[in-house]
């Protein structure tokens, strides 16, 4: 059985990687360099709590 505080930080894990995604396509989609930086930024974000927060 998972714990309630390990459920919350998979949800913010997905959230960071689901806004990364749609960053970085709407970055692509619009040539918009710094939303694709922004998007970058979180991808790495989303890894490295997953890497420190992996229970």
């Amino acid at each position: 059985m998972r714990s309630l505080a390990d459920l919350g930080m998979r949800s913010r894990i997905t959230i960071l990687m689901s806004g990364s995604v749609a960053l970085v396509t709407v970055g692509f989609i619009t040539d918009w360099w710094w939303l694709i930086g922004i998007g970058a930024w979180m991808l790495i974000a989303a890894g490295l709590t997953e890497m420190i927060y992996r229970p």
